[in-house]
Parts: C-alpha cells; structure tokens; sequence
C-alpha cells in the first residue's frame, strides 16, 4: 500500500519500519525452507555449502542426488536406461515406491475426508441442527489434540478392531485386512488415520464457504419444482466447489506430509515418502533427503497457489469482491 502526499514525516518512517519488520519476519520463516535447495545440489555428501558452491563453481553442484532417488533401491542401478531399467526403477526404486504408496494412500483418504467432512459441514451450517458447537469441537477435535496422542489412540484401535477369522466378514474384506483381521499394518488402516486427520481441514473450508452462501438460491430452486438432491447438483455444489476443492488440497497436503501415523500403524509394505525420509534421518544420512524436500517444498508451493486461486474465485462467484 502505497503512502499518501500528505503522509507525515512520522508516517513515512512508520511505514518503512513496518516493511522492514515484515521483510525480516518474512526472511525469519522462508530461511530454513530455501537453505534447502541449493544444499540438495550439492556435489558432495555433506549437508553444509562447500567452498565450491559459496564461489558459484559449477564443479560443487550436481544432479547426483535426484538421480539417486530414482536407483536407490534398484537391482542394476548402474544398466543402460532402458525400458527394463525403468521397470527396474518403477518395481525396486525405495522412493519411487514411497512416491506411489504416498499418492495412492492420499488421494484415497482425501476422497473419503472431502465426502464425510462435505457432509458435515453442510449439516453443521443448518441453524436447526442441534448441539452445532458440540459436535463441531468433536469434528475439528483431530487438529487440535497432539497427533501423538491420535496415533496412539489409532493404534490401539485399530489393533483391537478385528474380524474374527472364518466369518463372512473377514472373507469378504480378506484383501485389505492384515494376516490376523486387523486394520493395523494395513493401506486400508492408513487411508482411514488419513482421512480422519484431513476431515477437519475440510469441515472448516468448506463451512468457511457456505457462510457467505445465500440460502435463498436453494428456496428459489425448491420453489420452480427442484427436488433436494437436483438442488444440491445444480445450485449448492457449484457455488461452494472451490472451498470443497481447497479443502480436498488441504487433506491432500495432510495426508502426503504425514509420519506420526504412518509410524503407528503403517507396516513395512506401507511405506510413504515422509515416513522413508524418517528412516533415512535415522539409517542413511544422505543429502538425496534434500533432494526430496526440495521436491515437496515445490509441490506444497504449487498447491498453495491453486487454492489461493480457488479462493479467489469462490470470493468472484459469491460477489465479495468484484470481477
């Protein structure tokens, strides 16, 4: 915002202060997030900037560490780059199976968190539902208790939820239960955490949206003979689809980031790309982790600007600011 003619010299050093103040608090939270980038290029095994890459020579930088994520893992990381060296890569590769298991786990448990968290958002935002604020601090309640204390609780619940061995149940839903019945150590158990943990990110976008929502529009397709489910199609869900899509790529973002829960019940064929950057913290300390992290930095980036877009929109559609 740009300062008036008539501002005061007392303003106008206000108002330099005050960017000052911004530009550093701005410096203090984005620092840690790009050291990052130009560490994941660097040529050798250290996680510090060599005197190579402070004199800006291109022998201290290097693409070794993104190639890595592609071999590491692989029977013949070193064959000619064929069509079997990337089914080689696409079978063996340890982040390219986490990538997979990553993007399978989250897109499942955000589809099932924007359909429930959509459909409690729409009852909570009716004035006759009862105990509104109840039930609301009980949905929301995932983001606010400490995950470890939600992991553990998935944990023994997920364990002591069993179907007993020999039943129709456990016959019919043999394929995604673990050996014992359980939902532990299973792509069905993490979906379900996920998708409980990405549910309130969804009620509160998505609620977000229908306040500004003009309930009239609904009355008005009622009243030219629209029945509730035509009504909800044709009139409600294209008005609040940019906040159900931003709260998808909330879930989304929850899912794909998340370890605490994936360390509590995942087993070792549900591997995610958070939890095998955890191991390889723990195990095999490698600058191929920057690498990964500077990948996630750029996908959660671009992300943020679709729902930054979405919102935008959503704020056109519902007349808040002009077009």
């Amino acid at each position: 915002m740009a300062l008036p003619k008539y501002a005061t010299p007392l303003e106008r050093v206000w108002h330099w202060t005050y960017l000052v103040i911004c530009a550093l608090i701005f410096f203090f939270l984005i620092a840690p997030i790009v050291v990052i980038i130009p560490l994941s290029f660097n040529a050798d095994r250290f996680f510090t900037f060599t005197d190579e890459m402070l004199a800006f020579d291109p022998a201290g930088y290097s693409m070794r560490w993104y190639d890595s994520l592609m071999t590491f893992g692989m029977a013949q990381p070193e064959g000619p780059r064929g069509a079997s060296w990337f089914a080689d890569m696409w079978a063996n590769a340890k982040w390219v199976n986490a990538a997979k298991n990553s993007i399978i786990i989250g897109v499942c448990s955000t589809v099932l968190a924007t359909v429930l968290g959509t459909l409690a958002a729409l009852g909570l935002s009716r004035p006759e539902m009862p105990f509104r604020r109840l039930i609301m601090a009980l949905l929301i309640s995932p983001m606010i208790v400490p995950l470890i204390i939600t992991a553990t609780g998935l944990f023994f619940f997920y364990s002591s939820a069993c179907v007993p061995q020999g039943s129709w149940a456990h016959t019919l839903l043999s394929p995604v239960l673990s050996k014992s019945g359980c939902l532990a150590n299973t792509y069905l158990g993490v979906i379900l955490a996920h998708a409980t943990l990405g549910i309130p990110f969804v009620i509160i976008t998505v609620t977000a949206t229908l306040v500004g929502f003009d309930q009239s529009l609904n009355r008005a397709a009622a009243s030219l003979g629209a029945n509730p489910r035509t009504t909800f199609f044709r009139v409600t869900m294209p008005l609040i689809l940019p906040g159900v899509i931003s709260g998808a790529l909330f879930a989304f973002v929850t899912s794909f980031d998340e370890v605490v829960a994936v360390l509590f019940i995942a087993g070792p064929d549900q591997m995610t790309i958070p939890r095998q950057m955890w191991i390889g913290i723990r195990e095999q300390l490698s600058p191929a982790i920057l690498a990964v992290a500077t990948l996630l930095v750029v996908f959660s980036i671009a992300l943020l600007v679709t729902v930054e877009l979405l919102r935008r929109r959503s704020e056109r559609i519902r007349g808040v600011t002009p077009a």
